[in-house]
């Protein structure tokens, strides 16, 4: 096992906290995850990230898209295309085109402000883990392609996605195995979620696991939890 998923394994993750809000920043975000006992290294720009990349690479970035220097898209751009750092977004920008921007980009998360530290550190965790043990066809697991346009089933047959699938989809794995919430699978496809038809999210998942039996896939391990959310188990 490599350093890396030996430190993604255990409580020892080294996380970067690039926000330029100083007192959330120092005096929420960094103490709640230390105290959930991650290192923490904190920036309040692009350059200072990249400064203290030099120095360690951190396991997971919490990154904020508002940024002075570089907007933080381009910074997960970077980031994405340069290493395989876990990517959780923190950012007060919540339209479902800013959240699809950013899982686009290679965020593994996308959480909005305000939101609650401990909700965080969960996520830090989650992404952790999936990053740790990442789905994998040849395994007898279902994985989304490398670009998160194809899923994958173990057998190795593969069916082209759409964008709405695509994000659910990005969603439900980086959180596998645990329930996603409905709220938060809606709130990634509207940005209106006052006006939005929650039956739109039971009929998105309904036809995409038609699809894949129309493609001549296995059933998905994809589970309602009545009333709460969904929860897929890729294996």
């Amino acid at each position: 096992m490599s350093s890396r998923s030996a430190a993604l394994q255990s409580s020892s993750l080294h996380v970067a906290l690039v926000e330029d809000d100083a007192e959330l920043r120092d005096a929420i975000l960094a103490p709640a995850l230390r105290a959930d006992g991650c290192s923490v290294v904190v920036a309040g720009s692009a350059a200072e990230l990249y400064r203290a990349m030099l120095d360690r690479m951190p396991d997971i970035v919490v990154l904020d898209i508002r940024l002075p220097d570089q907007s933080g898209f381009e910074v997960a751009r970077y980031l994405r295309g340069n290493s395989t750092v876990g990517i959780v977004m923190l950012t007060g920008r919540v339209t479902a085109a800013d959240r699809v921007r950013g899982l686009d980009l290679g965020a593994d998360a996308y959480l909005t402000k305000p939101v609650d530290a401990t909700v965080v550190c969960a996520t830090v965790r989650s992404v952790a883990r999936r990053l740790a043990t990442p789905c994998s066809n040849g395994g007898g697991a279902w994985a989304l392609g490398a670009d998160g346009w194809r899923l994958i089933a173990p057998d190795g047959v593969t069916v082209d996605l759409s964008a709405t699938e695509r994000v659910l989809l990005q969603m439900l794995f980086a959180s596998a195995n645990s329930t996603v919430q409905r709220d938060t699978l809606i709130a990634a496809l509207a940005d209106d979620t006052d006006t939005f038809d929650p039956h739109r999210l039971d009929m998105v998942m309904h036809r995409l696991r038609r699809k894949l039996v129309d493609s001549g896939m296995p059933a998905l391990p994809l589970h309602t939890v009545r009333g709460v959310g969904y929860v897929l188990v890729p294996g």
